[in-house]
């Protein structure tokens, strides 16, 4: 008898995008391409002819890297649901997303549909990308130091301009974000303070910081005319981190997103406690598996992404 406490299933953000992400699977299984086609015929746009064959500077434009990132996520989810048996309502706990993941979360637990999450990450990504005019802001990440003090970094390396604690991935490692001047000067702060590194990252705009503004403002009109369904299972937010199963909420906390910390590490630790001890992670690349290690070390992870990983899922998510 499978019981469904001891599995979450974690979805990518933006970072884990390759060219040829998603190329096996759209080749070996009719549901995969059915994925892939609807993302384009939402977008208007061969955007699987992108992710498969390049080029990579065009991938990886914010605009087009996330909706593709969702469109490998969901095709593996269809893939696993059609050819391994899952329910996840059954077999899983949680979803839950990195930044952009948290829509591709969203789409696999029956919140959104394919359709409107390409659309909805079309608008985020195009929005994000226009908030802020090129070479203003920029991000980095701080290694070695706690989230408490790699806030605290930025908060005194602000001087009036914004910089703030962006992402806190876990593991000693915390992403900053706001203008660049002040997140440079964050960065030789935090060498002071004991970082072992500070690198600044190859972002094209300062996401999750206040600078966001008018994205967030951008995302509150567009998910505005979206339907949400009540997920399947609970989705753990980026924001609280913590579940939230209310669409109203789920929608305030996209909102939010834009803006605020991803709270990974604290969203993991809590899934953690819950007795989760397996991660699958779903679709592109091994980055939430990377950092899953350094969180809870006794938990297990799982990439999921080609059709070699999805042959090999039954037996550890415990099916066979």
């Amino acid at each position: 008898m499978v019981t469904k406490m001891g599995a979450a299933f974690v979805f990518p953000g933006q970072g884990s995008q390759f060219v040829g992400m998603g190329q096996a699977l759209h080749a070996a299984f009719p549901v995969a391409r059915q994925v892939f086609e609807e993302v384009d015929a939402a977008l208007g746009q061969k955007l699987s002819g992108l992710m498969f064959e390049g080029p990579e500077a065009e991938l990886t434009l914010t605009a087009n890297a996330q909706p593709a990132l969702m469109a490998v996520s969901l095709a593996t989810m269809r893939v696993l649901e059609s050819e391994t048996g899952l329910d996840l309502k059954k077999h899983v706990s949680f979803v839950a997303g990195h930044s952009l993941g948290e829509y591709s979360a969203l789409a696999a637990a029956g919140t959104l549909t394919i359709t409107d999450t390409a659309l909805l990450l079309r608008v985020r990504g195009s929005a994000m990308q226009a908030a802020v005019p090129a070479g203003l802001g920029a991000m980095a990440a701080l290694i070695g130091l706690d989230f408490a003090d790699a806030a605290a970094v930025a908060k005194e390396a602000a001087q009036g301009d914004v910089c703030q604690a962006a992402n806190d991935n876990g593991g000693g490692q915390v992403v900053i974000s706001g203008h660049r001047a002040a997140v440079e000067r964050a960065m030789e702060l935090a060498k002071l303070k004991g970082a072992k590194r500070a690198i600044l990252l190859p972002v094209s705009a300062p996401f999750h910081c206040t600078l966001m503004s008018p994205a967030a403002d951008a995302m509150r009109d567009a998910l505005a005319g979206v339907s949400l369904m009540p997920p399947k299972i609970p989705v753990v937010c980026n924001v609280l981190a913590g579940p939230s199963s209310d669409p109203d909420e789920i929608r305030t906390n996209l909102v939010r997103q834009v803006t605020g910390t991803v709270r990974w590490r604290e969203s993991v630790q809590w899934m953690g406690a819950q007795g989760i001890d397996r991660f699958f992670e779903i679709g592109a690349g091994k980055v939430l598996t990377g950092l899953l290690k350094r969180i809870v070390p006794d938990a297990q992870g799982f990439s999921m992404g080609s059709p070699e990983d999805i042959a090999a899922f039954p037996d550890a998510l415990g099916l066979t």
